[in-house]
């Protein structure tokens, strides 16, 4: 199966003819669009097993660190919404700066381009690392400062140190999963996974329970468990030779030429960043109301279950970055575009399904989590808004990674402050304290700002410009003068236009 992969890519990063077109065929025939979608389940489904198997580690520290005690369990959940706002996202949002230079640079049969840009990454997730850990080394103290009580922050002081070596494993892990992505290589990513998570449960054993480190060894087994992800990865690729076909080994190269990525992380973390820090803004809102422990623990309920929903889209988001990236630099705009309708479709059906399964077990849920009758009648009320919410993020989510894909992270991130920010904010505040609408009208506000996202992310993907993107991409896997040249339609003039849109309006 393996030496398949490294065929399939050797013949992929040999192919660079330009794409022929038939202009009088409107609609490609149904063996394209079975081709093209099996090439997006066989990325999205192997990511889809990782990120539930992820899921599961999660919950698998989560009951380590409530059977530890009341306090602790406070100290580490305060620790670990840091940090999520501050590292986790900040990591993952400039990761995603790779993603269609990778994805469009192996389209474009550019191995060395992929390589520089895997090793420009992880040194520059690094360097934003050691910012990131500055901030960590005084959050006892900021913490205090907003207010907290000083044992709850003491402990998440305590607990956060213990996650500086996680966060520096993160600066390769992240790359690691977006360089074999691109090159349609996931099954890897799903083994490390659950091979991380096997290994999870007896080192939370060891470090919690056998050592005695309580809470500070739940902290210490995830630092654990992401270290083995990665170095289970790199052997089991390097031992299989999947690298071979795009590996070029590290040079002073590296250290140059960093705008491009930078250009493209930047805007994708803000885009990140702006939805992920909006669901906590959320449950700090519950704090605001009556008896706020209920809504606050209901919201914990309910943010759990959106992120286990989140997870089909997600995935099917990444595959289709990667396909269009894929297409684009390949010079095949056609099937980037078949590609991306492909997608969306999918992503309406997985929205009503997300949105039915939410509406089924509304009654019911709230008593996985907890035996508390006010929190079960709260969550139960809410489900339903969460499904109906589905029904744009799930659409929005996938037409994300098309944008992605295209490498516009800015329109993603406009579209992304407008939607959660300048409609959801607005609408949630005002339907909870000034119309009285309480818990829900957090989730109306959420519904407002999901649905504006998803028709401002598909109008962008129904307006794309795929000859344009082409040629974009042609500009962007040449910017690093590797020998291969491709010639394309025109007479060149187009070539003095900048590679990389940046601004915070980009045009298509």
């Amino acid at each position: 199966m393996e030496t398949s992969n490294i065929t399939s890519q050797t013949n992929l990063l040999s192919k660079i003819d330009l794409e022929k077109e038939n202009p009088t065929k409107n609609f490609p025939p149904i063996s394209e669009l079975k081709a093209e979608a099996k090439s997006l389940f066989s990325l999205a489904f192997p990511t889809v097993l990782a990120a539930l198997i992820l899921y599961a580690r999660s919950a698998i520290s989560m009951l380590f660190l409530g059977h530890i005690g009341e306090l602790e369990l406070a100290g580490g959940s305060l620790a670990i919404a840091f940090a999520n706002i501050t590292g986790y996202s900040v990591l993952a949002g400039l990761a995603l700066g790779m993603d269609p230079l990778c994805s469009q640079a192996f389209g474009a049969g550019k191995p060395k381009l992929l390589s520089l840009t895997l090793q420009r990454t992880v040194l520059f997730l690094l360097t934003s690392s050691l910012v990131i850990v500055t901030l960590w080394l005084n959050l006892g103290k900021i913490m205090i400062s907003l207010h907290q009580d000083p044992s709850i922050s003491s402990l998440a002081q305590t607990y956060i140190l213990c996650s500086i070596p996680d966060l520096l494993t993160n600066s390769f892990l992240h790359p690691l999963r977006i360089y074999l992505r691109a090159q349609g290589i996931t099954s890897p990513l799903t083994i490390a996974t659950l091979a991380g998570t096997i290994f999870h449960i007896p080192i939370n054993f060891l470090l919690v329970s056998y050592l005695g480190l309580g809470f500070v060894g739940v902290s210490m087994a995830a630092a654990a468990s992401n270290l083995f992800v990665v170095v289970f990865l790199v052997v089991h690729v390097w031992v299989k030779g999947l690298h071979e076909p795009t590996w070029t080994p590290p040079s002073s190269e590296c250290f140059k030429d960093w705008a491009p990525l930078i250009s493209l992380a930047i805007p994708s973390c803000v885009g990140v960043c702006l939805e992920w820090w909006w669901y906590e803004i959320m449950t700090v809102l519950c704090g605001l109301l009556v008896n706020p422990k209920t809504p606050v623990a209901a919201m914990g309920i309910l943010i759990q279950t959106t992120s286990l929903l989140y997870i089909f889209p997600s995935s099917l988001g990444f595959a289709v970055s990667t396909r269009v990236g894929n297409e684009l630099g390949s010079n095949r705009p056609k099937t980037a575009r078949l590609s991306a309708i492909i997608a969306v479709s999918f992503a309406g059906v997985m929205g009503m399904t997300a949105s039915a399964f939410a509406w089924g077990v509304s009654d019911v849920w709230g008593m996985i989590f907890t035996n508390d009758m006010d929190i079960i009648k709260l969550t139960a009320a809410a489900l339903p808004i969460l499904g109906l919410c589905e029904l744009g993020n799930c659409p929005q989510t996938v037409g994300c990674g098309v944008v992605r894909g295209t490498a516009r992270p800015s329109k993603a991130a406009n579209i992304n402050l407008g939607a959660f920010y300048l409609v959801g904010t607005p609408v949630a505040v005002g339907l909870t304290f000034w119309a009285s609408y309480g818990f829900c009208g957090l989730w109306i506000g959420l519904f407002a700002a999901q649905i504006c996202c998803a028709a401002m992310m598909l109008y962008v993907v129904a307006t794309t410009d795929w000859e344009g993107e082409a040629k974009r991409a042609r500009k962007l896997t040449c910017s690093e003068g590797v020998d291969v040249v491709i010639t394309a339609q025109g007479n060149g003039d187009d070539l003095t236009e900048p590679f990389v849109y940046v601004v915070t309006v980009a045009a298509d």
